[in-house]
């Protein structure tokens, strides 16, 4: 079966970041700026993580798309933030769209026998005590997945990282979280 996401981490991060932009003047987008540095600094400062999806990758993607839109709306004097009048916004939704087409298309070619699925993930972030060797560190295990619901992902994650002989071994697993789209956010 051929498996593509209805959205990307990225993308989910990006329409994120706009959604909360939306309506907003340069002084409360500038003070968006501020806040997602300093989420920004306390990621990096964070504990690492086995994937690239990270929360310092989150807070970094986010941060840079809250000064693109300052910049943006600095550029054209916009009063309020609208991203049908953001040229990049319009093309990043015009590449995903693209994109979906494209997997349909490939899913669809000639000679493809498997059916096609799309699939609208979320974003959990996985947080656990560490085990194995690192059992005598401080620091909580975490990692970021893609998953359907929050069952799905502490799974995916007990299944990949509980095992004995994983690197980033996890002795038991104590919260599971969406971050992606934010609670309460649809897409």
């Amino acid at each position: 079966m051929s498996v593509y996401y209805e959205y990307l981490p990225h993308e989910l991060a990006r329409l994120g970041v706009l959604r909360r932009a939306t309506g907003l003047n340069l002084m409360q987008v500038v003070e968006h700026v501020r806040l997602a540095q300093e989420r920004e600094t306390l990621a990096s400062a964070g504990p690492d993580e086995p994937l690239a999806l990270s929360e310092e990758w989150i807070a970094s993607f986010q941060h840079n798309q809250w000064r693109r839109i300052a910049h943006v709306m600095t550029e054209q004097q916009m009063p309020v933030y609208e991203p049908t009048e953001d040229p990049r916004a319009v093309r990043y939704e015009e590449q995903r769209l693209q994109r979906l087409e494209e997997d349909r298309a490939h899913a669809g070619q000639p000679g493809s026998q498997a059916p096609f699925e799309m699939l609208r993930h979320r974003v959990y972030r996985i947080t656990g005590e560490p085990g194995g060797e690192r059992a005598s560190d401080d620091a909580e295990f975490v990692v970021h997945l893609m998953a359907d619901s929050l069952s799905e992902a502490a799974y995916r994650a007990w299944h990949t990282y509980g095992r004995p002989a994983a690197t980033y071994r996890t002795s038991h697993i104590t919260s599971v979280e969406q971050v992606l789209p934010e609670p309460g956010e649809s897409f």
